[in-house]
């Protein structure tokens, strides 16, 4: 079958590891389905994964690609759960949970094989396409708004770094749901998208907002904590789910973390519970993914690209 897929680890150039071509069919172990792969969406996990994070040589090749929606082995129209082993079903009860293409094979292909309980039923108000751009980035916004950041409709939330897929993500949900969104960007064309969708106020990065917020919403890491942990109000709850431009702040500002009474959460993916509430809610509301580029599977390196210099508003989706 065809697949994108990692032939090499390359830290400095990830692409130089991508490549293209004909991989074998999935094993299908006790317990598991496969799923005959109709729309993917592109993570910063796959870059990440080419540059060798969580990916090690001993596993290549890999195909890549964590998100998918497809038809099953029954013909139902399904999304997929990609973290494989969360309550053990599928693996042993010992194994921990990992994210497709960690160490089981990915969506970037023709078929895929997950866990049968890794699979749910596909909304009929959503494509496949939309339904490929929930299960990580979109189902990681759900989590960190609706169960980690505790907020309630008429809240104020803070979204760091409009156009990256966690964050746009975090505008439409956190709009749709009633809350007050303020987003950053430095780019002027993000920060008219992010209004677009639902943001109250969009500003350049580090700009003073008109208020302080009651959560923080914090993909970007290193360039914007000082910013996300100053926009807090007392008590405000700041959740971390990724660190784009580097894990180490120039500031840590814990003065005023623990004189302020600072909740810090970190937050990673979602359990299948909240995908089935996120799939739910956008079929309900008629809230869709906000989807950048749609390209066939064989010109995956585009959406690689584009992903890669942050040229991107939105999810790029790959059609089988």
């Amino acid at each position: 079958m065809f697949a994108a897929y990692a032939a090499r680890i390359d830290p400095h150039e990830p692409l130089n590891g991508l490549e293209l071509g004909e991989r074998p069919e999935p094993d299908v172990p006790p317990g598991w389905t496969t799923v005959n792969v109709k729309a993917a969406s592109l993570n910063h996990h796959d870059l990440w994964s080419l540059r060798g994070v969580g990916l090690g040589e001993e596993s290549l090749p890999m195909i890549l690609g964590c998100d998918a929606a497809g038809v099953d082995a029954d013909g139902n129209e399904v999304v997929l759960h990609s973290v494989i082993g969360q309550t053990g079903h599928g693996v042993g009860p010992r194994e921990p949970r990992s994210i497709l293409t960690e160490k089981y094979q990915g969506t970037f292909a023709e078929r895929v094989a997950v866990p049968q309980w890794n699979v749910l039923p596909k909304p009929k108000e959503l494509s496949f396409a939309e339904a490929a751009c929930l299960p990580t980035a979109w189902l990681t916004a759900y989590r960190m708004l609706f169960t980690n950041a505790g907020v309630r409709p008429g809240d104020s939330v803070l979204v760091q770094g409009a156009g990256g897929g966690v964050a746009t993500a975090a505008i439409v949900l956190g709009a749709a749901a009633g809350l007050r969104v303020f987003a950053t960007s430095r780019d002027k064309a993000k920060r008219a998208r992010a209004e677009e969708l639902g943001a109250e106020a969009a500003f350049e990065s580090g700009a003073r907002l008109p208020q302080r917020v009651d959560a923080v919403i914090e993909t970007v890491g290193a360039a914007t904590w000082s910013h996300s942990v100053k926009s807090l109000k007392p008590g405000g709850t700041l959740v971390i789910s990724g660190a784009t431009s580097g894990p180490n702040p120039p500031a840590a500002e814990l003065n005023r973390v623990f004189f302020l009474e600072l909740k810090i959460v970190g937050s990673t993916m979602g359990d299948k519970d909240e995908l089935a509430g996120l799939l739910s809610f956008c079929a309900a509301k008629g809230v869709r993914p906000i989807i950048d580029s749609t390209l066939p599977l064989d010109r995956a390196p585009e959406g690689f690209a584009k992903m890669a210099a942050g040229d991107l508003f939105g999810k790029v989706v790959l059609t089988v």
